[in-house]
């Protein structure tokens, strides 16, 4: 009993933590347990990450740490522990020792698997923010602590009250001052062609103020702070190729005011600055981290299989993945459309900008406008600081807007605006901000008919829809399963640093005879189990676990008690629905997928008392007239 549900934990798990605390509770449920706790040692001290029922005994610490050094089950009282990873240990009280003997392997084998999984989600996401922080001027890792020194060193050099480098937003037109030494913000955003630091900007000659000739100095920062500038002093940055980073700017120099010697020694500095900036050890690697990790989403965004449906997409997508067509991407739950829009992505110029999915079903209206633009601080209630939106975040890249049709008609509208624009205004803000997406949308609706139930705009519709790729069901893609099933097992054995199991005969005729209903992600969430549970070399069939899916029905497709001419008529029926379900509604699809003519499964159908527009069904006594008046 316990390994078929540790299966289903583990498939259903959402963190390490979270596996361990449901563990528990069927463990204590099973009844041979009364209480069960798994610490784990964090700097020498242990913690309880999961415990079941919670508050009734303290877990002895000393005895997980005893249970990690001995290796073995240890006991002390009622408790007893064991070892169940490098660092953490499952203690119960009141179970027996033979019990826990007997389970201990299983459970961590599958706490294992769950650790790794989230393991890989993290740096998935630590991936996806390094690409970001090369795309972006405020985050990006070496140069702003780079900059930050340099500022602090020109402070102490020129005995200067505060300093900041500003750098170029030549798109939004304005001056992104980092850091800003002095300031309570974490940066500074002034007009490009505004006071002293826009003058400079755009002539590229220095300039310094006196006390007596402040004239041209911009006030409104002075009045936002409360500082007062006195003298200034600020230079262009330059890189070697002639471009401009921005600009150097020191404020009130103690003890008088900047020299023609304070001037030469900033504009050198500056130079040295837009240098580092440049060709800094850190900056070449991050540049090369990014390629790096470009090259590696891209090596994972390909679409395996040599069926013709997937032939003619991988055509489709080498034709339009380095244009800006907004695409339609089309498909049932789990047949890859995100790695379809990655492959767009990554096969375009944009392949080195980020690439942002965002899953439109798991947004509510009221935060829509939020998660995808932006907003500032006070906007609303808990924004406590701005934020920009998926938007900013996907500039120069790629943004997927998944489960587009779950958006709501409110947002739709609100999409359909920026798409046109192309600017985005954050929440509670005024400022427009350009935006350069190229943007993605997929769904496993059928949106042509939203449309005519006035559940999509008609007009984003189309806007949306300039190109669309329909991505075919697994079931329907013949030999790519096994294709497909190969390729996951030899992936996760590799990452596990073990040998890929052979898939027997039996093996595979049971996976290409599976309906396949979850799609490329069943398999691959299958195979992963194989790969972590399975410890032969050979896979047979009865080791391919299958997950019902939800309010499915099960392989038994009828009653076996009917007579096999009724058993026969239903088991046609099911199948001949099934399959234009799959379809989308599309008969003539269907008809050549069953390799009839759409006369001949019109014909079928009548037969079996079936409506030939698939939107009713006539009951068995229906006479062929009245069915045919019908249709």
């Amino acid at each position: 009993m316990l390994p078929r549900l540790l299966l289903q934990l583990v498939d259903e798990a959402e963190s390490y933590a979270g596996f361990w605390q449901r563990t528990l509770q069927a463990i204590v449920a099973g009844g041979q347990v009364e209480q069960a706790a798994v610490l784990a040692a964090d700097r020498g001290i242990w913690r309880a990450i999961a415990a079941w029922p919670r508050g009734q005994h303290d877990p002895p610490s000393d005895l997980a740490a005893d249970a990690m050094v001995e290796e073995r089950v240890v006991s002390s009282g009622p408790w007893r522990g064991v070892a169940v990873s490098a660092d953490s240990a499952l203690l119960i009280r009141g179970g027996s020792e033979a019990w826990l003997r007997e389970h201990a392997p299983s459970l961590g084998s599958a706490a294992h698997s769950v650790a790794r999984w989230e393991a890989a989600e993290c740096t998935a996401k630590r991936f996806g923010r390094l690409v970001e922080i090369n795309r972006a001027w405020a985050a990006a890792t070496g140069t702003r602590p780079l900059l930050e020194a340099i500022a602090e060193a020109a402070c102490e050099l020129f005995d200067a009250d505060r300093a900041s480098i500003f750098l170029w937003d030549e798109a939004n037109r304005t001056l992104v001052g980092q850091p800003a030494i002095g300031f309570a913000a974490a940066e500074l955003r002034l007009p490009d062609d505004k006071g002293v630091v826009g003058a400079v900007l755009q002539s590229g000659k220095p300039m310094r103020t006196g006390p007596d000739s402040s004239a041209a100095v911009d006030r409104s920062l002075d009045q936002k702070t409360g500082y007062q500038t006195q003298t200034l002093l600020c230079v262009p940055m330059d890189a070697a190729d002639g471009r401009r980073l921005g600009v150097f700017e020191l404020l009130n120099k103690r003890g008088g005011a900047f020299t023609d010697e304070d001037e030469a020694g900033l504009t050198g500095l500056a130079a040295n600055a837009a240098i580092a900036l440049a060709n800094t050890q850190q900056f070449e690697a991050l540049l090369a981290r990014h390629d790096q990790l470009v090259d590696q989403a891209a090596s994972g965004a390909r679409l395996l299989g040599g069926c013709s449906a997937i032939e003619s997409i991988r055509g489709t997508i080498e034709r339009v993945a380095d244009t800006d067509l907004a695409i339609l991407i089309l498909g049932e739950n789990g047949t890859g459309k995100e790695v379809a829009a990655q492959a767009l992505h990554y096969r375009s110029r944009r392949r080195g900008g980020p690439f942002v999915a965002v899953n439109c079903a798991a947004i509510t209206e009221t935060l829509l406008e939020s998660e995808l633009f932006g907003h500032e601080k006070g906007a609303f209630t808990d924004a406590r600081e701005t934020r920009p939106g998926k938007f900013e975040a996907a500039s120069g890249g790629t943004l997927l807007l998944d489960e587009i049709g779950d958006m709501s008609l409110g947002g739709q509208a609100k999409l359909l605006r920026v798409l046109e624009e192309k600017v985005v205004v954050r929440v509670g803000g005024s400022a427009p901000i350009a935006t350069d997406v190229r943007l993605l949308a997929a769904t496993n609706q059928n949106l042509a008919q939203l449309v005519r139930e006035k559940r999509f705009r008609e007009d984003l519709f189309y806007r949306l829809n300039v190109v669309s790729i329909e991505l075919p069901p697994l079931r329907s893609r013949g030999d790519d399963v096994l294709v497909l099933a190969e390729h996951f097992l030899r992936g996760f054995c590799q990452s596990m640093g073990r040998k890929a199991p052979k898939l027997s005969a039996d093996a595979k005729s049971r996976l290409a005879s599976h309906r396949w209903p979850g799609n490329v992600r069943e398999l691959r969430n299958l195979m992963e189990r194989v790969a972590y549970l399975h410890q032969g070399p050979r896979v047979e069939a009865s080791d391919l676990a299958f997950v019902l899916a939800p309010g499915k029905p099960t392989s038994d497709l009828m009653d076996s008690d009917l007579p096999l001419s009724s058993a026969t008529r239903e088991f046609q029926r099911g199948y001949i629905r099934h399959t234009i379900e799959g379809c989308r509604g599309n008969v003539t699809d269907a008809a050549e997928r069953l390799g009839v003519h759409r006369s001949n499964l019109y014909r079928k159908m009548t037969q079996l008392g079936m409506a030939a527009d698939g939107d009713s069904e006539t009951d068995d006594s229906d006479s062929p007239t009245d069915t045919d008046q019908r249709r």
